[in-house]
């Protein structure tokens, strides 16, 4: 895809007359209108959605919604501040849906992204070095990103602000099932890292903004922390970046992540084209588990309760089909 956008007209027709909706009940961007450049590229033309003036507001539940979109389009991109939002849609939509965001779980393509440029980088993404560093408890780019380097083999360090560390469960998971080499460190050793990757504290998903101030402060890429660092670092970031990067840091020849979301495009094509022409694989469903009601709060499960029920196992533990969340 990064070769046909040298020739424009080359990949124009991939896509032509097809209709991508744009679901995005979520604040965004850079992955809102990468996709949007991603679809027009192809030759796709965008049905665009404003939340605050949808049938949401009038009350019509996500499903409903859903299901009414997904008559009037191809495929369905959804971005949503509930967890599960995403499998929720795929379960009710017989058009392919992408996984733009949902809530605090995951950010697949954001995660497609992520790799690409390491391998564009780097060579290869087996046994690069790669320190994963910041709020690893609430980025769901980090939590992605975690199974996406596991499974191509990347020796990966973990390093967070107290009480914001990778789920207990991921990282298990990340080993049992991808002989992941995880560790877990409280200051980052970066004299011989491959790849700092950082991201913004996740402010909207804290309880309280003075905890998340101070995690956010503790947790800074400055020059200072970069000192002694690997001259051939690669710092990396999914933006949008706060506080959290300092500004000078910008014009380090080590910070690529502005490369790092131009990289978007192209790697956003590419699974734009794979799920609507047909290249794409079927999931296995879940098992229906009786009594199973799932506790995580920011659950989608927790708003469309006629879902309920539903898990699929993860190894050997029950979990909800929608957060991921293990039960119990």
């Amino acid at each position: 895809m990064e070769e046909l956008l040298a020739s424009p007209e080359r990949c124009a027709g991939i896509l032509q007359n097809r209709l991508v909706a744009n679901m995005f009940f979520e604040a965004s961007t850079r992955t809102n209108q990468s996709f949007q450049a991603a679809a027009n590229r192809l030759g796709a033309k965008i049905l665009v959605f404003h939340p605050q003036s949808g049938s949401g507001a009038k009350g019509e539940s996500f499903s409903d919604t859903m299901r009414m979109v997904d008559g009037y389009s191809d495929a369905v991109i959804v971005r949503h501040p509930c967890e599960g939002a995403a499998r929720l849609a795929a379960d009710v939509c017989e058009h392919p849906v992408i996984n733009a965001g949902d809530g605090g779980n995951q950010h697949p393509t954001q995660a497609f992204i992520d790799l690409y440029t390491v391998r564009k980088l780097k060579g290869k993404v087996g046994g690069v070095k790669v320190v994963l560093f910041g709020d690893l408890a609430h980025a769901r780019s980090m939590h992605s990103l975690l199974y996406g380097l596991s499974m191509f083999k990347a020796k990966i360090t973990l390093c967070s602000p107290p009480g914001l560390g990778m789920a207990e469960w991921m990282v298990e998971e990340a080993r049992r099932k991808f002989g992941a080499k995880v560790a877990i460190e409280k200051k980052p050793d970066l004299s011989s890292a491959d790849v700092l990757y950082t991201c913004r504290v996740q402010k909207e998903r804290f309880g309280s903004p003075r905890e998340a101030d101070a995690a956010q402060a503790a947790f800074r890429v400055s020059k200072k922390l970069l000192e002694g660092a690997n001259e051939e670092l690669a710092i990396l970031h999914p933006l949008p970046k706060v506080d959290e990067i300092d500004a000078e840091v910008d014009s380090d020849p080590r910070a690529r992540y502005f490369e790092q979301a131009k990289n978007g495009v192209p790697v956003r094509m590419a699974a734009l084209a794979m799920c609507m022409r047909g290249f794409g694989r079927e999931g296995k469903g879940g098992r229906r588990v009786p009594g199973f009601s799932c506790k995580n709060q920011s659950c989608i499960s927790g708003i469309e309760k006629a879902h309920w029920g539903w898990a699929e196992g993860a190894g050997l533990r029950v979990r909800c089909r929608y957060c991921e969340r293990p039960a119990g």
